[in-house]
């Protein structure tokens, strides 16, 4: 399917920039990689096929005239990264981030992973948000349960839902959008998320995020 895209585009493949080891992520790497490829990924993660670069919080990569800063956003694997390119004012978060939702913790803890959408939530508001899994809908559905209170998110929930009645997708999204309305990022200044997953308001973030994630893994909404 890459390769098709690319030809239809008439592009060369230069980079391959990988965000952390999960096979959806890396599966085709080595199937794509040819003379003159190169494989960026996290240095904290071993397990990137055919890495040629690995890549470290602060780092700076530069392609096809655009320059971009890595950021550590470990929590849903210990290495996870993202690729923020300011110019353009766009990050590439694979599965830190979703639109309205976040990764599993599949190997961080929780306070890594809250520190990690701490970095990106300090993203400007205009940044467009590239996540790796059009997962919004369900996500849109736990968000509701937990700030249905929340008006913005009621209106990005119903136009969520128009897109995707008509098979439209809700992936990239802004940075804005998330912090006036993703869960994950609000457990901190909303009562009403803190309320509805049972913490406290003098419960520090990582506490409240693990709650959040726990009620998000356990929804069947």
């Amino acid at each position: 399917a890459y390769r098709r895209e690319l030809e239809r585009r008439g592009w060369k493949l230069t980079h391959i920039l990988n965000t952390h080891h999960h096979g959806d992520h890396v599966g085709g790497n080595r199937e794509l990689k040819s003379e003159g490829v190169k494989i960026y990924g996290p240095a904290a993660d071993g397990n990137i096929p055919g890495m040629d670069v690995p890549l470290k919080d602060g780092d700076k990569i530069s392609f096809a005239g655009a320059d971009a800063t890595v950021m550590d956003v470990g929590g849903h694997t210990v290495g996870h990264i993202a690729y923020y390119f300011p110019r353009e004012k766009t990050a590439f978060v694979g599965d830190s981030l979703f639109a309205l939702g976040c990764g599993r913790m599949f190997e961080g803890t929780p306070e890594q992973f809250w520190s990690s959408l701490q970095r990106l939530r300090d993203l400007p508001d205009d940044t467009t948000i590239y996540c790796a899994h059009e997962y919004t809908e369900s996500n849109a559905r736990f968000a509701m349960s937990v700030e249905p209170g929340n008006p913005d998110l009621v209106r990005r929930t119903e136009e969520i839902m128009a897109k995707r009645s008509r098979g439209e997708p809700t992936v990239p999204s802004l940075m804005g959008e998330e912090k006036l309305t993703n869960p994950f990022l609000r457990g901190d200044v909303s009562p009403e998320i803190r309320q509805n997953v049972g913490a406290s308001d003098g419960e520090d973030g990582a506490s409240i995020f693990r709650k959040i994630r726990l009620g998000k893994d356990n929804f069947r909404g």
